[in-house]
């Protein structure tokens, strides 16, 4: 019983014009080689990252486990100077540690105050941003935030969706990323935006049964590669080794469909946490019928989303 896996399209040398007429209209993912990075591809080594940036300290994720579960926390936060952090990240095992030797770092840039500023690499990354060149496929005003990632080899990040577009950028190192439509939602079991199966590769079908429907999707990006991740999109993103990489995200729909304190890019449209909370109403008031009618009256509430708000196509 294994899930059908399909290959993400990749494109090469695709321009500003052909990705917006061409690509972003199907709102699949698609990995965009040959694109034009600036200088980073080559120049962010070790050794250059470290003094690039000094000792800024900076906020990061440690685990002593690969699979990172952001649902049961199974890691902590520390915090290292930048410089001292991307030595250890790149390292197998460490001479200095905070719970093993082969704990596991990953650095998710946010702002100066992460509940009110965005992550933007102009300003937490001054010097690292001069060396980037980033993909304007889309208006200036419709940016979001630039996210700055660096990871540590064999680091494996949570199941999850965002709700704005947004690039991958995969400067240097190796990634694996498998990704699901967000038709295949059911199958995924979730908790808000995430999913609970962690081991996507080799989940636990008795607590996960559905799972194996989903059809999954998955790419390798290797340094220099761009992955548009549409939004809703879930993906799972593995390092195959230390890496650095850069998420773009921006709105894909009117400003104002977006919750104002949302500086991850990753809270539901108001609109639809609006709904959500109409339907737990409607839930709740059921609960004061019989369990006959009970279940009568949601399986009629189910067909009556189906006809008015499910998609007819079957993409």
């Amino acid at each position: 019983r294994e899930q059908p896996v399909v290959p993400v399209e990749w494109l090469a040398g695709v321009t500003r014009e052909q990705f917006l007429r061409d690509v972003y209209p199907r709102r699949k993912p698609v990995v965009l080689k040959g694109m034009e990075l600036g200088p980073c591809t080559t120049k962010w080594t070790v050794d250059y990252l470290s003094q690039a940036e000094g000792s800024k300290e900076v906020k990061i994720h440690v685990s002593v486990v690969p699979q990172m579960d952001f649902l049961s926390k199974n890691f902590v936060y520390r915090t290292l100077p930048f410089d001292v952090f991307v030595r250890r990240a790149a390292e197998v095992k460490h001479k200095e540690y905070f719970i093993s030797e082969d704990e596991k770092y990953y650095l998710r840039s946010v702002g100066e105050d992460a509940r009110k500023d965005i992550a933007d690499i102009r300003k937490q990354f001054p010097v690292l941003a001069e060396d980037v060149q980033i993909p304007e496929y889309f208006e200036k005003d419709q940016f979001f935030s630039s996210v700055f990632r660096i990871s540590s080899a064999g680091l494996q990040l949570w199941t999850h969706y965002d709700v704005m577009d947004n690039f991958l950028i995969q400067v240097t190192g190796r990634k694996r990323v498998v990704l699901y439509s967000p038709r295949d939602a059911q199958y995924l079991y979730l908790s808000g935006t995430k999913s609970e199966v962690l081991d996507v590769d080799d989940p636990d079908l008795e607590k996960y049964p559905l799972f194996v429907k989903a059809k999954r999707y998955q790419c390798f990006l290797e340094a220099g590669d761009v992955l548009f991740i549409p939004a809703l999109w879930f993906h799972n993103v593995i390092s195959e080794e230390f890496g650095v990489a850069l998420n773009v995200f921006w709105k894909h729909l009117p400003a104002e469909c977006y919750d104002k304190s949302d500086t991850y890019g990753n809270k539901d449209p108001t609109a639809a946490s609006r709904a959500i909370q109409i339907l737990d109403r409607a839930l709740k008031t059921l609960e004061e019928l019989p369990e006959e009618y009970r279940d009568f009256y949601a399986r009629r509430m189910v067909l009556r989303i189906q006809e008015k708000a499910y998609r007819n196509d079957c993409g």
